[in-house]
């Protein structure tokens, strides 16, 4: 197999003129140069055909390069650098064209896998907040099966850093599950957050509304809580 090598067009940064056409071409002129180093304006190189494709997409721009019989590396000197730099590819539309199909293409399978990996997600967050559910009546058979789907939606809440996140929760620890009920009965069942609004110390506060807590508790569970 034949090696192959990089045509490269440059953007002109002062006046150009093609040494084929003797054509004046002006500033930022498209030039290619021959082997013997003459200046060669797109058409006189029959690259005029070609279309360009900006740098951003590296995935486009490698399989339009693919896809197309001919292209050439677009340069353009920057003075801050002091070096020419990339800016882009000439190709052929129809290998533009097809490789911004397989693109999509690829970002609608990349967007289908995203929605099938959260659909999972998903999925398991419910089989586990059901658990925990489950969990919270088998401990308080008495509370609410209502009540303990709320407990478990609220303890076990993604990126929450709530109790229902935390390893023993996930391993259904007993304890786990109690701290989440009983947190849910002192935020909902009593005026705790009113004490807290009143300017309460949380330590204060607890202790102001234990005996409600450990009721509800007890009743839910139809034993007293240590």
């Amino acid at each position: 197999m034949a090696k192959t090598v990089d045509i490269k067009v440059f953007i002109s940064s002062r006046e150009s003129t093609c040494d084929i056409c003797r054509e004046d071409l002006g500033k930022g002129a498209w030039i290619t140069f021959t082997k013997d180093n003459k200046a060669s304006c797109l058409s006189c190189a029959d690259l005029d055909h070609l279309e360009f494709l900006p740098s951003g997409n590296a995935a486009l721009t490698r399989r339009a390069r693919k896809h197309s019989g001919l292209s050439a590396v677009v340069l353009k000197w920057a003075r801050a650098r002091k070096r020419y730099e990339r800016q882009g590819i000439l190709a052929e539309v129809a290998a533009i064209k097809l490789s911004e199909e397989e693109c999509l293409a690829d970002e609608d399978v990349r967007a289908r896998r995203r929605i099938r990996a959260a659909q999972r997600r998903a999925e398991q967050d419910y089989k586990y907040i059901k658990q925990f559910s489950e969990a919270i009546l088998d401990i308080f058979p008495n509370c609410p099966s209502t009540t303990a789907r709320s407990i478990a939606d609220h303890a076990c809440q993604k990126f929450s850093g709530r109790i229902g996140r935390s390893a023993a929760a996930k391993r259904l620890d007993v304890q786990a599950i109690r701290l989440a009920v009983i947190a849910h009965v002192r935020h909902v069942e009593t005026p705790y957050d009113e004490l807290l609004m009143q300017g309460w110390d949380h330590y204060e506060a607890r202790g102001a509304v234990v005996e409600q807590v450990n009721s509800i508790i007890a009743k839910w569970q139809d034993k007293p809580f240590d």
